[in-house]
């Protein structure tokens, strides 16, 4: 790989992050939001890089190299060893560059979901009152943390609200509402299910808010219990900007 074309891998590196991270919200896609200034921070490092390489082509050739009398230290160690050019390998590097400006992979939704199980909640020995408001607005991880560890059995009965996307389960009943967690970057991500009773599924990928109750099984306040929801309402929603967080209710 010749300079020229060093120097464009450089500008097009820092080109994409900036498109991902800064003038989009693409980066989302694969980081948590916390980590968006370091992405800003590389595209920019990059294009610094790019214009140094760059601008360090356009030196005058110094009298020792016009002369025949360089030291050669870019070309041949002795050994018959070419070090002025870059493994074809390199070239690969170009995939990713071009990706992150004119085609960023798909968001991660209900394909992931469906294929792992869900993430087991963190244990939680005290939980406070609900709010007498209802429905009342939880997070899924709230909503699965209250079915199985509050032995007050508060969530019994009463109505919730939830958000999150559509992932389909065929050949059971009903489907899952999902979120996808990440706990620093795409790699990590996991997901955290509750299974919709008593409506139909909307399209996979679809993001809705429900309202329901809790639908029965085993015992309320233990690891018996599902986290399973009656259906009252669906309502289909905008997809959230930073869809990667177990968040409350979008209304």
């Amino acid at each position: 790989m010749k300079r020229p074309l060093q120097v464009t891998l450089l500008v097009l590196s820092g080109l994409g992050l900036l498109h991902a991270s800064l003038f989009t919200d693409l980066s989302l896609r694969f980081v948590k939001e916390g980590m968006r200034p370091m992405l800003v921070a590389s595209g920019v490092l990059l294009l610094v890089l790019g214009v140094a390489e760059a601008w360090s082509s356009q030196k005058p050739v110094s009298d020792d190299d016009a002369d025949g009398h360089g030291h050669g230290h870019d070309q041949d160690d002795g050994h018959g060893h070419d070090h002025s050019t870059v493994p074809r390998i390199a070239w690969l590097l170009f995939l990713p560059a071009l990706s992150l400006l004119f085609y960023a992979p798909p968001a991660l939704g209900a394909y992931t979901a469906a294929r792992e199980a869900p993430k087991a909640v963190a244990e939680q020995r005290y939980f406070d009152p609900l709010p007498a408001t209802s429905p009342v607005p939880l997070t899924l991880t709230q909503f699965t943390s209250r079915v199985q560890q509050d032995h007050k059995r508060d969530i019994g009965g009463r109505s919730v609200r939830m958000t999150g996307f559509v992932t389909p389960d065929k050949g059971a009943d009903g489907w899952y509402l999902t979120r996808i967690i990440f706990t620093c970057c795409a790699a990590d991500a996991q997901s955290v299910k509750v299974r919709i009773h008593g409506a139909a599924a909307l399209p996979a990928d679809t993001w809705v808010t429900v309202t329901g109750t809790w639908h029965p099984g085993g015992t309320l306040g233990t690891s018996s219990a599902p986290a399973a929801l009656d259906a009252r309402t669906v309502k289909q929603v905008a997809k959230p900007v930073n869809a990667y967080t177990d968040a409350l209710p979008l209304f």
